[in-house]
């Protein structure tokens, strides 16, 4: 199927491995031009030359910058002025009791997680409604309606995400931009794989026993008993990025693995 994204200019935000890089991938394949991210130029030099190796042809480049920093989007924006498609994945995670969660914490995770995405739908949102075209992807989580205790932060951040998505959509009414969320479930990137790591070292058990364990006890509602590839997560985002998803707006897209216990 042609998803009629040749040419179409599109930034990944966090977007040197993982869902990020995968989306990166498949949007090239596409025909899209690519401005990847992370936040080391070395990083983002080995990314590109890995998606030219898996796409022929692809165009792709890279901006460094740290969602941390204000400054640091700023200067990206700079640099990178108009894009028909913006994918806000930049995210950090990590497990930490409640209790344990600092202050600093908790505004480092707004701060990486939610302010990297409205900081950058500030500047591109008006310019795709001028255009009468753009799509504004927010990566949350199923984490987002299905908080997990062990990171109540990161949660909130990703629920925040949702907020933000439909707020937007509600402006862009007969246009041709839409906003909207996709929501993985667990998925095997490079940090869930080192995070399965840090659980089976601690449990004294095999990686292997560790996922096992992992979807039998902390996410036994998971209909696919497995973690999702990057690249199933990134099938969702490239046909919400394209043309052909017009009438989908507004809207928090699963890609749980039927982990939520919903008929909608």
């Amino acid at each position: 199927m042609d998803l009629q994204l040749k040419g179409k200019t599109a930034f990944i935000s966090g977007s040197t491995q993982g869902i990020g890089f995968a989306i990166a991938t498949q949007l090239l394949r596409e025909g899209a031009i690519v401005t990847i991210n992370g936040r080391s130029q070395e990083r983002i030099d080995e990314a590109i030359t890995k998606l030219k190796g898996l796409v022929h042809g692809a165009v792709v480049t890279g901006i460094a910058a740290d969602f941390s920093k204000a400054e640091d989007v700023a200067k990206l924006i700079h640099q990178l002025p108009d894009v028909d498609i913006l994918i806000n994945n930049a995210g950090i995670f990590e497990p930490k009791a409640f209790a344990d969660i600092t202050d600093e914490d908790w505004l480092r995770f707004y701060e990486v997680n939610v302010l990297s995405g409205v900081r950058l739908a500030r500047h591109y949102f008006p310019k795709m409604l001028e255009k009468n075209w753009g799509r504004i992807i927010f990566i949350s989580s199923e984490s987002a309606i299905h908080i997990p205790e062990e990171m109540i932060h990161y949660g909130m951040t990703k629920t925040a995400q949702l907020s933000i998505s439909r707020g937007l959509a509600e402006l862009t009414k007969k246009t041709g931009v839409t906003v909207n969320s996709v929501l993985p479930g667990p998925t095997r990137s490079e940090g869930v794989e080192e995070f399965i790591k840090q659980l089976a070292v601690s449990q004294g058990v095999t990686t292997e026993q560790a996922e096992a364990d992992f979807f039998k006890t902390a996410r036994p509602t998971s209909l696919i008993q497995r973690f999702a590839t990057v690249g199933e997560i990134a099938n969702l985002v490239t046909y919400v990025a394209s043309p052909l998803s017009a009438a989908t707006n507004g809207a928090a897209l699963r890609a749980d693995g039927g982990l939520v216990k919903t008929i909608v």
